[in-house]
């Protein structure tokens, strides 16, 4: 492969956004995630909501693909009752989303989910949330910190083997693991805060990376849609 890996982002869907004299449905993303991905030697590309049958065809013009933060997802994905504190859901977004994580796994390509994006990779493998904790989000719209401690041995160790402070914003928080998946770094409460799913590289990490200056994590991702992208190339041109 030549030049850098093409990294897929998702983005939100919101509707009645304002800016200059329009205000209109848009599809957005905070521009920490492709500046993220940009510093860690990828090239970003935004991936708004689309008809899921469309995500295989999306995923398989990748190197890469990030699954981002935002809204709760859908207690009926997991089969549970809304808590009362659960936001509402973005029906469109989570069809999307779970349509585009499915088509990477089944593709092989690397993927890391970021908060919601870790939360959905959890419910697509059949795993479950708890719908509301204390003290991950402790000011509403304001990011908070605290330390995140990786399991030894994992690849969320491997890009970062130490336990470190990170970017926090979220009331959510992974349950029952889905099939496959191990809880690779937690926080001081117990809090899964990292899930990967071994033999594939596939990792979610509950906190922010793209509200931080810590390029570890996305870098791994860059590195490793670096191989898979190669090893495609590889294969075109021997066929």
């Amino acid at each position: 492969m030549t030049g850098r890996p093409l990294i897929g982002i998702s983005t939100y869907l919101e509707p009645g956004t304002r800016w200059g004299v329009w205000e209109m449905e848009t599809a957005l993303l905070p521009v920490g995630y492709p500046r993220l991905v940009q510093r860690a030697g990828g090239i970003a590309v935004m991936l708004p909501p689309d008809e899921p049958e469309r995500a295989a065809a999306a995923v398989a013009r990748l190197d890469g693909l990030v699954i981002t933060g935002g809204p709760d997802v859908e207690p009926v994905r997991y089969g549970a009752e809304p808590d009362p504190r659960t936001g509402p859901p973005c029906r469109v977004r989570d069809a999307w989303e779970l349509a585009l994580i499915e088509a990477a796994l089944a593709a092989r390509l690397p993927l890391l989910g970021i908060c919601r994006g870790m939360q959905l990779l959890n419910v697509a493998l059949g795993g479950t949330l708890v719908q509301h904790i204390d003290g991950h989000a402790e000011v509403t719209g304001v990011f908070g910190a605290h330390t995140v401690k990786p399991v030894p041995g994992t690849r969320c160790a491997e890009a970062v083997p130490e336990e470190t402070t990170v970017p926090t914003y979220h009331h959510q928080a992974v349950d029952r693991l889905g099939e496959g998946l191990i809880a690779s770094a937690y926080a001081a409460d117990g809090t899964v805060e990292a899930v990967e799913l071994p033999g594939h590289w596939v990792l979610g990490v509950q906190w922010h990376p793209e509200m931080g200056e810590d390029v570890r994590v996305m870098r791994e991702l860059v590195r490793a849609a670096g191989s898979f992208g190669a090893a495609g190339a590889s294969g075109a041109s021997g066929a």
